[in-house]
């Protein structure tokens, strides 16, 4: 469902957008946040919106909210649903995570070289190795489990993860630019990686399906410090501040709304009513994987 407020132009395809996922009222609210963040600091850039009420952004003449039922089991991997969208409209999008904040202003006519420009990224090699080594002994052998799945899979689409040119993307803040149909490819690949990840229970593989799919499409990957994009994500800020390299009181008010949102109260019948969508909406989608996998029973089960 499309904002009726704003619709795009011919000229408004060729430029750049913004891009996220803001399901349920959590996310919902911080989407608000960064809506009012572009609108103030970037204005005519849009924000594109995938969320299941997008009649609460009408609000916004910089949004175009479409709407959206979570379909992957994690949530994670509807991001690509994200990324296809904003792509069918746009040149150039920027995902962000919905609490996400864009704090200043940096020159929206930045020329983004065609494919994936990360503002984190690794090879997958090195990132294994801090997968596994991040966590303590008794989380060990739940990581070791998802690499040998990342492992079978990439033998599946004739990868080598050994590669050093294959990528981990750190997802809650990329620019993916069209690059000669690829990208559409991209969706693809990572709709199936997402499947297969899914189905053997490793959820939240999305950096993981961003840097395989990209390999598979043949989709440049490339670090950007992206320098002129100043943003607050609050686990990226606090680490900014322990080591040193932050104020905390620079960023304090923004560190309350994020709490505001994230420790809102809610009565024992909202909660209740929560875990309940949430135990129905993961047997739903479950099952609904498990009937979609089986038109391709070979990938999916051999």
């Amino acid at each position: 469902m499309l904002n009726s407020n704003l619709k795009p132009t011919q000229q408004e395809q060729q430029e750049v957008c913004f891009c996220s996922l803001a399901l349920g009222q959590r996310y919902r609210s911080h989407a608000c946040l960064l809506a009012q963040d572009i609108e103030k600091n970037l204005p005519g850039v849009n924000l594109i919106l995938l969320t299941d009420k997008p009649q609460e952004f009408d609000k916004y003449q910089n949004v175009l909210a479409f709407k959206h039922q979570q379909q992957s089991i994690g949530c994670y991997h509807d991001k690509r649903f994200v990324i296809a969208k904003a792509l069918s409209l746009f040149n150039t999008c920027i995902f962000v995570d919905a609490d996400i904040r864009i704090l200043d202003k940096f020159l929206s006519e930045i020329k983004w070289l065609p494919g994936i420009n990360a503002r984190s990224c690794t090879s997958i090699v090195k990132h294994n190795k801090v997968y596994i080594d991040s966590v303590n002994d008794a989380s060990k052998p739940n990581r070791i489990r998802h690499l040998q799945i990342l492992s079978k899979l990439a033998n599946k689409l004739d990868l080598d993860l050994e590669d050093t040119n294959i990528q981990f993307v750190m997802e809650m803040l990329f620019v993916v630019t069209k690059q000669d149909g690829r990208e559409i490819e991209f969706i693809k690949h990572w709709e199936n990686i997402a499947l297969y990840c899914e189905l053997n229970g490793f959820y939240g593989a999305e950096g993981y399906a961003i840097g395989m799919a990209a390999a598979k499409a043949g989709l440049e990957v490339r670090w950007d410090a992206m320098e002129g994009i100043v943003y607050f994500k609050d686990w990226v800020e606090r680490q900014k501040i322990k080591k040193g390299q932050a104020n905390a009181d620079d960023t304090l008010i923004y560190f309350q709304q994020h709490e505001a949102i994230e420790y809102c109260q809610s009565s024992l019948l909202q909660k209740l009513k929560r875990r309940l969508e949430k135990f129905i909406g993961y047997y739903y989608r479950y099952f609904s994987l498990r009937i979609v996998s089986l038109k391709n029973f070979s990938f999916y089960y051999r």
